[in-house]
């Protein structure tokens, strides 16, 4: 059976009227119509504030009977017995389609046959019905309750209005009726008693669909659609099509009333909501140009200051977990397509290693961009100079020519010299040459490269700047997130600084631990920006304050001061020449922790000390630190030891107890902020016999394990702890 049919034969159109009320159009019923009908009209299907799940496929009993319209009356309202079919429908795009073809269902109904979809709501009517009205026929669909009935005629409806807007702006003619039309379909998105995503994205992707098939719109009509979809966008993202929409006017008109007045919510959402931009790829560079049209304004970055505001809120805690992982995400992704051309154009450039080592093989190089390396004759005059002037010659990278200067020392380590042979690729900070042997790359960027920049850098100092927020950037930042070329980049590093430094002069421990290297043999920022170091301009100041923070968390350990020793020893001897404070305490530790085999180098750290008068006076109490220990040792060392009350001696100070004070045996630790980490160490004091840890953060289990560790131990204090 065919119901896509057109119909044969006319009919009395003085019977016409008959049908109205049986049809339950969306028109009053008209005078003389039968008592029983019953009007149904969308209006009143919402006033009940029924919300309904769009239905893609279902159960349902199916009739059909083929007939002229103007006896459907009489057919409907007659009482002989009508067969139904049971029917596994499907809500495709195009149309009504059953699972098992066959019977009533044997061809797919297609929503442009269908003229009208009505409730059955009379007398003689069958329960739970609903009408389909076609060519040649009625198709009637009985659910299983009314709720059911409800859900399968508003989806329905739904489906064939989509399929006619989709027909409608596929092949538009005049856009002042084209942009009625979506209206009017953003209305009925707005008020549809469905409640599903596709209901707001439908609309959007037809709209997204019709822009991308029509590029030669004004910006007036531009604008005018954009206004017309906003209410569909406050609480979805838009499609990829779409996006690639609102970038263009992004670049093509940051200035314009849109951007903010429509755009601004939208991009709060996209913040607010994302979980991956990696799968929505286009949110993220929408997200992108908008901050750039932002900074296009007059106010420029104080309008981008008081956005990024906004999405942290006045409180002192953002309450959206998703707004810095999105915000950085997209600063990284901006300054990365800073350096794009630079990055694809790798293959033609040298490579860091030659760099390094200032050779190049142009048999390998392809044609495109000519290499010229220059190599000055080298100027070392001092220790100190080649210590402060690190930074040297630059290389200047431009897109048809890349110039690298190298300027090579006589006090090059053996280490680079030994690994010139080697065809590895050597480490990043390595390539981008920390040692003072080697020289700094910087580009050249163009001038929206260089806006583009200077925008993302400067909201990655605001997000640098919320204490709440600063944990977590420091986390996502720890693994050096960006490319070589951004590191190579004087500029970029420069103004970088201002967020290493916020993270330095944090106190919290997870903040500035992600100074270091996220795992053992990666370079971390505290390389990056120490003396030698390619981002170091300040001859070391930043490098102390991280050294200083450091210490005075729980890396004051052995381990910490041996990779300075290895590492940093000259700029530490360097700086503390300077007065340095914070290098003074450093060179003495290393000295009291006999970090420092090789006696001349002993010699020459107790010199540096001694050129200073802060030097000076640290190590003669070093000395007399020393003496003392010692007087004790050969008296077998202290046995009681009793901190004072709230004494901020913590974690850090109790492992230097237990490495220091082995033979103790009576130990207070009362109402001090001690923890499992700083109690742990004590296991290793096997002569404790008394052990005072009332009110302090001991655990259940760390008791139970130092017990089994200390034999002696016979008189504990465990009060006010979770081993109480």
């Amino acid at each position: 059976m065919d119901l896509t049919s057109s119909a044969g034969g006319g009919g009395d159109p003085r019977q016409i009227e008959e049908t109205k009320p049986l049809l339950g159009g969306d028109v009053p019923a008209p005078e003389g119509a039968k008592p029983g009908a019953v009007p149904c009209r969308r209006a009143l299907l919402l006033c009940n504030g029924m919300r309904y799940k769009l239905l893609q496929e279902g159960d349902i009993q199916v009739c059909v009977i083929r007939h002229p319209r103007t006896f459907l009356s009489k057919i409907l309202t007659s009482k002989f017995l009508r067969r139904w079919e049971p029917h596994h429908l499907t809500l495709a795009d195009n149309s009504l389609a059953s699972a098992t073809p066959t019977g009533y269902m044997e061809n797919s109904v297609s929503y442009s046959a269908i003229e009208d979809v009505q409730l059955l709501s009379w007398e003689n009517a069958p329960k739970y019905c609903l009408q389909l009205t076609i060519p040649g026929g009625t198709v009637l669909l009985q659910a299983a309750n009314s709720y059911l009935r409800d859900q399968w005629f508003h989806s329905l409806q739904w489906k064939k209005k989509i399929y006619k807007y989709k027909k409608v702006l596929s092949n538009p003619s005049r856009w002042e009726v084209v942009l009625k039309e979506i209206r009017t379909l953003v209305d009925m998105a707005l008020t549809s008693p469905l409640q599903d995503d596709s209901i707001n994205q439908a609309p959007l992707e037809i709209v997204s669909k019709l822009l991308s098939e029509n590029t030669n719109l004004t910006t007036q009509e531009h604008e005018n659609i954009i206004v017309a979809i906003a209410p569909l966008l406050e609480n979805n993202h838009p499609p990829p099509d779409l996006c690639e929409f609102f970038c263009k006017h992004c670049r093509e008109r940051p200035r314009s009333m849109v951007v903010i007045e429509v755009f601004t919510p939208v991009v709060q959402r996209i913040l607010k909501h994302n979980m991956d931009f990696g799968k929505c790829p286009r949110l993220r560079l929408f997200t992108q140009e908008y901050i750039l049209a932002l900074n296009e304004l007059n106010a420029g970055m104080e309008v981008v200051k008081k956005f990024i505001q906004s999405m942290h809120g006045p409180t002192g805690h953002c309450p959206h977990p998703r707004v810095l992982p999105n915000l950085v995400a997209v600063c990284l992704a901006a300054i990365y397509s800073c350096y794009e051309e630079f990055i694809n154009s790798r293959d033609n450039s040298p490579s860091l290693k030659e760099i390094r080592n200032g050779c190049q093989q142009p048999c390998d190089r392809k044609p495109t961009l000519p290499l010229r390396l220059l190599h000055p004759s080298p100027d070392l005059v001092s220790q100190e100079a080649t210590l402060s002037e690190a930074r040297l010659k630059s290389v200047v990278v431009a897109s048809s020519e890349i110039h690298v200067e190298v300027e090579h020392t006589s006090t090059a380590k053996p280490a680079l010299t030994a690994s010139a042979g080697n065809d590895s690729e050597p480490n990043l900070i390595d390539c981008l040459m920390v040692s003072p042997a080697c020289s700094t790359m910087s580009i050249e960027l163009g001038p929206q490269a260089d806006r583009t920049l200077g925008c993302y850098v400067e909201i990655l100092k605001l997000l640098s700047d919320y204490d709440d927020w600063r944990p977590s950037l420091a986390s996502l930042l720890q693994p050096i997130p960006f490319p070589k070329e951004a590191l190579a980049h004087e500029k970029f590093t420069k103004e970088l600084k201002y967020v290493i430094q916020r993270f330095a002069e944090d106190p919290r421990q997870e903040v500035h631990s992600c100074l270091l290297s996220v795992r053992a043999g990666k370079d971390g920022w505290f390389q990056l920006y120490s003396p030698g170091g390619v981002a170091c301009d300040d001859d070391g100041e930043l490098f102390a304050s991280m050294v200083h923070i450091l210490m005075g968390s729980c890396y004051k350990t052995k381990k910490f001061l041996l990779s300075l020793a290895e590492n940093k020893l000259g700029p530490c001897m360097l700086l503390a020449l300077r007065g340095n404070q914070t290098m003074v305490e450093i060179l003495c530790l290393m000295l009291e922790y006999n970090i420092i085999d090789n006696n001349d180098t002993q010699l020459q750290i107790i010199s540096t000390l001694e050129s200073t008068g802060v030097g000076k006076r640290m190590y003669e109490q070093l000395c007399d630190r020393q003496r003392e220990l010692k007087e004790l040792q050969r008296k077998g060392g202290p046995t009681r030891l009793t901190l004072p009350s709230k004494s901020t001696f913590g974690d850090a100070g109790l492992r230097l107890l237990s490495e220091h004070l082995t033979m103790l045996q009576v130990l207070n630790l009362c109402e001090t902020p001690v923890t499992d980490a700083g109690l742990l160490a004590l296991s290793s004091m096997k002569s404790l016999c008394s052990l005072n840890m009332n009110s302090t953060k001991l655990s259940a289990d760390t008791y139970e394990d130092l017990k089994a560790k200390l034999p002696n131990l016979k008189e504990v204090d465990v009060r006010y702890t979770e081993a109480w």
